[in-house]
């Protein structure tokens, strides 16, 4: 297990502690922001920034990997728990305190059981499309904070979005002059100086320019009192039936984060050249989500723009993070009335500028060059989350995610392999449509285990393979079982009915390059009885060959 800060040294120190620093910069405005997506006061983003985050970096494994909500988490916790409660109440603020520890829980058991792989289940489409929907959804929400027009960022994507266009003509021309000045230097300043932190340049001079004019007198929104002082120990008190009500939604944000930390927290580890462990990064997504629901924040994820930022600083370990951690609590005890006058138009174009990536509109439009029916996919989970919710959106594409799987598995490469008269080389190439390996013989290769999906594919490319060179034409057919690491009931029954077709075709069938780790399984499920196997292809072909003038004879007689 490796010491906690790994990476950092003497001669790191410095430039560790000045990406802490703009991490601090980048962090603040952002996670105020998303506390307010997801229907919670503003320290409950800042709290998010303290005691999880240094638990985080006591127990990860990842160098670089930064925790913090984020606008999809965010918007998970509106979507789920607003229809539960009113959004800003006392049961709403608890019960996205235990919706956090829910998490926690289910990050601790996926990696003590190590079943990360679950999160494989979501696999790219899938997540542009449930993340695209939440950030389409959230978005609606920023457009009409930055225009001043009162929406209910509690309602269903419809519903905001038809109060956002019936409340155009309220807007506030001031608010959107703050939001247009906002975007540009968002969008411009990242151009032309990507090193400085602009989210913060924007929320302290929007902050100036309110207090400077008093902007705040003639409509503009502001964030309001934050309250002073470091976190404290809490605990959600809920009913059982509520808790129960909460799992759902913690599992669509423990697969998501699983998906997408794990696969951040690996890629940064193989580029930078040192070891993660998945178990251990899961587990601390668990005690730092458990951190925040028992001190007053939400939902923990991986922030991936962070992350990018804090690589692109040139930070390789993790003090940035307890960096960040000192300077908020700093923050909260001693500067939290700096906060009050930030206008909340140029919050919603500091979120609205960060999501706009995760809409997946690159994504999108390569699936669709690449392959429709996994641009469908992605379509498909993006609609059901936008239109119908988030927590359908993630069992939508856990049930597109099998049917994907399914339909792949269900046509595996099943080849009839070429000899090409050299003895030293391996039978590996595929023959052509309807020949034979050698007379008489037939060397079919499955590239996949055997199971329910694919047996029947199997059966039948093989009985084609054995009848495509004519009536009696084969004596022999080898089956490689190189690629055959498992089987099930369902292949089993459907392989003996092969094997009663060969037989009354007065066809042998032997094995070859059979797994020792799957002999076992084999003969328990009947496939592997009497039939010969041999050690390679090349060997099966010799011997079967030497039998093929004697066999000749016989059937002469």
């Amino acid at each position: 297990m490796q010491r906690p800060l790994a990476g950092v040294t003497r001669h790191n120190l410095v430039r560790e502690m000045l990406a802490g620093v703009t991490l601090l910069a980048i962090a603040i405005p952002l996670n105020i922001g998303y506390a307010q997506i997801a229907g919670l006061p503003p320290t409950a983003g800042l709290y998010a920034l303290v005691v999880p985050t240094i638990v985080y970096v006591l127990v990860v494994s990842s160098r670089q990997l930064v925790a913090s909500p984020d606008a999809a988490a965010a918007a998970l916790v509106a979507s789920s728990i607003g229809g539960l409660a009113a959004a800003g109440s006392d049961d709403y603020i608890t019960m996205a305190l235990a919706q956090a520890i829910i998490c926690g829980v289910m990050f601790v058991l996926l990696a003590v059981f190590k079943l990360g792989f679950l999160a494989n289940f979501l696999s790219k489409p899938i997540l542009v499309g449930f993340v695209g929907g939440l950030a389409l959804d959230i978005l609606v929400s920023q457009i009409a904070k930055m225009l001043g027009v009162s929406i209910d960022s509690g309602g269903e994507f419809v519903d905001k979005l038809a109060g956002l266009v019936g409340g155009l003509g309220t807007t506030n021309p001031w608010s959107l002059a703050i939001s247009i000045a906002s975007v540009a230097i968002l969008v411009l300043g990242r151009r032309m100086l990507s090193a400085v932190p602009w989210a913060l340049v924007v929320m302290v001079l929007a902050t100036v320019v309110v207090l400077g004019t008093g902007l705040a007198d003639r409509g503009v929104a502001v964030l309001g009192e934050v309250p002073a002082g470091a976190p404290t120990l809490t605990w959600p008190v809920l009913d059982w039936q509520t808790w129960l009500l909460l799992v759902p939604s913690a599992m669509a944000l423990t697969l998501v984060t699983t998906a997408e930390g794990l696969l951040v927290s690996r890629s940064y580890g193989e580029k930078r050249h040192y070891r993660t462990s998945p178990n251990r990064d899961l587990l601390a997504f668990g005690v730092a989500n458990i951190a925040a629901g028992a001190q007053g924040s939400f939902a923990v994820g991986s922030s991936t723009s962070r992350t990018a930022a804090m690589d692109q600083s040139g930070s390789r370990t993790q003090l940035p993070s307890l960096v960040l951690a000192a300077g908020t609590l700093l923050l909260l005890l001693f500067g939290t009335g700096l906060l009050e006058d930030i206008p909340s138009p140029a919050i919603g174009a500091i979120v609205g500028v960060a999501i706009l990536p995760l809409l997946g509109i690159r994504e999108f439009a390569a699936l669709w060059r690449i392959d429709r029916f996994e641009f469908a996919i992605g379509a498909v989970c993006f609609l059901v989350t936008l239109f119908v919710g988030s927590i359908p959106g993630i069992l939508i594409a856990f049930v597109l995610a099998l049917i994907n799987l399914a339909r792949r598995a269900s046509s595996p490469a099943i080849d009839v392999l070429a000899d090409d008269d050299r003895p030293t080389a391996s039978l590996l190439d595929a023959a052509q449509p309807g020949a034979m390996t050698a007379p008489g013989i037939v060397v079919v290769r499955m590239a996949a285990p055997l199971f329910f999906a694919n047996a029947d594919a199997f059966a039948t490319a093989v009985r084609s393979a054995v009848e495509a060179p004519g009536p009696g034409a084969v004596r022999h057919l080898v089956i490689d079982m190189e690629a055959v690491t498992d089987a099930d009931v369902t292949a089993a029954e459907s392989f003996e009915s092969l094997m009663e077709s060969m037989r009354s075709q007065g066809v042998t069938v032997s094995f070859s390059r059979l797994r020792a780790s799957a002999e076992d399984r084999l003969k328990k499920l009947g496939i592997l009885d009497d039939q010969r196997v041999f050690d390679t292809n090349r060997a099966a072909i010799e011997e079967l060959s030497a039998r093929a003038p004697s066999e000749r004879g016989t059937r002469d007689e």
